[in-house]
């Protein structure tokens, strides 16, 4: 029997643990953490953090899998490249190309090298330099860490609420795993993902995902509707600005994650990741939408059979994400009349009663999902708002 290791053992790596058992492999999972909920699918489990690639590599050298893959998580992307590398085998996306999939100066970087147009940006490295760039910046601005994911870090600056500049930097900075920070152009506008899969070196588009987010000061996702709603040739614009980003990379083969906003000047790249998407996107949305199973293209790719990445089918699929006020969680109602709407696919509630929750300030404080389909996007997403307005938190 074939093996594999998955890097990774969260919620949303689950499908792909699963679609590689009903492969007919061998599944090893790796994870730091012992209680994570995809263990229970797997052969084996290896408590090895997903980002130590050296630990990976003295695993593989032990376990000899025959294949490696991570699914949603962006860091486990540069182990991945890193281990098949030293162990003299074919990568998707090389290991010097994955750290520009997965830091967003050397991303920036590379973007700009390449002409694909993206924000104004600095890096800046203390609070000096910080203080300093943000004179130059304009009233608004944004800050990130260089190297997180999921909203973490990310804060809008406004220079005339006289915030107090220190205090962001730290709270920014605590999310960078180099201690990088991003300083960049606040990019207002409409936000899509486009997902798309390479064979060769040629990105294939299947699908551009509307996105909704968090009001500002924070920019946590909290809802994605396929397909997108906006104009024909607004998002011929959004391919082609997908496209450049996905070569700038260097991906050859595999899913990528590609964000845009659509600014007055034009599409602009917020970020690409060289991986499927998170937030249930290709594991749920695409495939109720396309008919495409993203996952499953993995697979080919990895197993070596004709990869399925064509529309099969023309639907609306939605998800809407659950907030509640800060506190702690005292009661969820309406679950049960929810599961019973028309076109109402999954209703997940992430946190247990008694549990501290507060608003979004990262994808984390998201207390579970209603995944939903329709006809059109339009009706998904009516779905989606219906059935979230029918669910009841209360906090204390």
């Amino acid at each position: 029997m074939k093996s594999i290791f998955i890097l990774g053992a969260s919620m949303l790596q689950v499908p792909a643990i699963l679609k590689a058992k009903e492969k007919g492999l061998y599944v090893y999972v790796l994870d730091y953490d012992k209680n994570a909920i995809g263990i229970k699918y797997a052969d084996k489990f290896l408590e090895i953090s997903t980002i130590d690639k050296e630990a990976v590599y003295e695993a593989a050298l032990l376990f000899k899998p025959d294949y490696i893959m991570t699914s949603t998580s962006d860091m486990p992307v540069r182990t991945v490249s890193w281990v098949c590398e030293k162990l003299g085998r074919d990568t998707d996306i090389s290991y010097i190309d994955a750290i520009c999939a997965t830091d967003k100066v050397a991303m920036r970087n590379r973007m700009k090298v390449c002409g694909v147009p993206i924000p104004v940006f600095y890096e800046v490295d203390n609070v000096d330099e910080f203080l300093s760039i943000s004179e130059k910046m304009p009233d608004r601005y944004i800050i990130k860490p260089a190297d997180n994911a999921a909203s973490r870090g990310v804060v809008l600056v406004d220079k005339n609420k006289n915030e107090n500049l220190i205090e962001i930097y730290n709270y920014c900075k605590e999310y960078s795993r180099s201690g990088a920070v991003l300083v960049e152009e606040f990019m207002d506008g409409d936000e899509v993902s486009v997902e798309a899969y390479s064979i060769n070196g040629e990105p294939h588009i299947i699908t551009i995902t509307d996105k909704m987010v968090t009001s500002l000061p924070y920019f946590v996702e909290l809802g994605h509707t396929e397909p997108s709603r906006l104009p024909a040739p607004l998002q011929k614009e959004i391919c082609k600005v997908a496209e450049s980003a996905i070569r700038a990379i260097g991906m050859k083969n595999g899913p990528t994650h590609t964000e845009l906003k659509i600014t007055s000047n034009g599409v602009k790249l917020v970020e690409i990741a060289a991986r499927l998407g998170g937030d249930f996107i290709t594991s749920k949305l695409v495939p109720l939408s396309t008919g495409v199973d993203m996952i499953e293209c993995s697979f080919a790719s990895i197993l070596e059979y004709n990869i399925p990445y064509e529309k099969k089918i023309s639907k609306g699929a939605a998800i809407r994400f659950i907030q509640a006020e800060t506190g702690i969680l005292e009661s969820v109602d309406g679950i049960d009349e929810v599961r019973k709407l028309n076109g109402v696919e999954e209703i997940r509630i992430y946190k247990n009663i008694g549990d501290h929750v507060r608003r979004p300030q990262n994808s984390s404080d998201r207390i579970g999902h209603i995944i939903t389909v329709g006809e059109s996007a339009d009706e998904a997403e009516s779905i989606a708002e219906k059935a979230l307005k029918m669910i009841h938190i209360r906090c204390i």
